[in-house]
């Protein structure tokens, strides 16, 4: 029915917040991949999959771990 619909739409919003949050404080010099970025969203209690996270990392505008990389 419709109410799954909202509680996804939640989740995921709750999720790109959690990602933001992850790659926000990770360490820039060693950015986290995203089979790193999935252990932890799993962590967290989000069972979601590698290229669902993928997804969700582009679409809050972060590039892949190699290019997050500051010296």
């Amino acid at each position: 029915g419709s109410e799954m619909c909202i509680r996804d739409r939640v989740s995921t919003i709750e999720i790109k917040k959690e990602l933001q949050n992850i790659i926000n404080g990770e360490n820039k010099s060693k950015p986290l991949t995203d089979d790193e970025l999935t252990k932890k969203i799993n962590g967290k209690g989000y069972p979601i999959a590698r290229r669902t996270v993928a997804k969700y990392r582009e679409m809050i505008g972060a590039p892949v771990a190699r290019l997050r990389k500051k010296l």
